[in-house]
């Protein structure tokens, strides 16, 4: 086994009530190699997006080691996380979150420039991932003017843009007809290929769920390789 991009160990998360503590995720392990693609299945409330988030820095653990392409998220400080975020991590969400008053090359290409990225280079880059995503006769179209699945492509191509080691996808088609769906499953089951990142898929779609080299179970805090 090479050595693994993502390393989760005795990896806890609580949740505090004034009438219970929930533990979605108690002393929980988990570990991916590089350019390598998993999926991680559980019933709703199992914790599937909260993990996500930690892998992205989004939130913070109570207790474990979280450590991804060299950073260990448990010692780093917010500055620090900030790279992180902006460096390594690609975030796809169920929703897309685009900016309406962008064009879809805008869209792209904003991340990358507002990272420090000159202005050309950007704009080049971004070119390149809405032809990769199949969308680069839409370049100068606005969301409105997108499809659904179009728009999730889009999401998907910023992502990409400043080239992540790593890819956190939460529920990515889980706002998409069958057809759209079906065009975002194939362009994720490439990603980690023709993106050279490694991909981490949250879904409940039994067909996007074994598009990857593994699948996870999250269940009662804790993952069960079923793939």
């Amino acid at each position: 086994m090479s050595e693994p991009i993502i390393f989760c160990e005795n990896l806890t998360k609580t949740f505090s009530s004034s009438a219970e503590v929930l533990r979605i995720l108690d002393n929980a392990d988990f570990v991916l190699e590089k350019g390598k693609a998993c999926t991680i299945l559980g019933p709703s409330g199992s914790g599937k997006s909260t993990f996500l988030a930690i892998l992205g820095s989004l939130e913070r653990f109570d207790s474990g080691t979280v450590k991804i392409a060299g950073y260990d998220l448990g010692q780093a400080q917010e500055k620090m996380l900030h790279i992180f975020r902006r460096e390594v991590i690609g975030f796809v969400f169920q929703f897309h979150f685009l900016l309406n008053d962008f064009t879809a090359l805008e869209n792209v290409a904003i991340p990358a420039y507002m990272a420090g990225v000159p202005r050309a280079e950007s704009w080049d880059r971004a070119k390149k991932l809405l032809d990769l995503v199949g969308l680069n006769n839409r370049a100068t179209h606005f969301p409105s003017q997108l499809s659904g699945g179009e728009r999730q492509r889009v999401a998907i191509a910023r992502a990409l843009i400043n080239q992540p080691s790593v890819v956190l996808a939460d529920e990515p088609t889980g706002n998409l007809d069958p057809a759209s769906a079906s065009a975002v499953k194939e362009l994720l089951k490439s990603l980690p290929e023709i993106a050279r990142t490694t991909l981490v898929l949250v879904t409940h779609d039994p067909e996007l769920a074994g598009i990857g080299d593994s699948s996870y179970l999250l269940k009662g805090g804790h993952f069960e390789c079923i793939r």
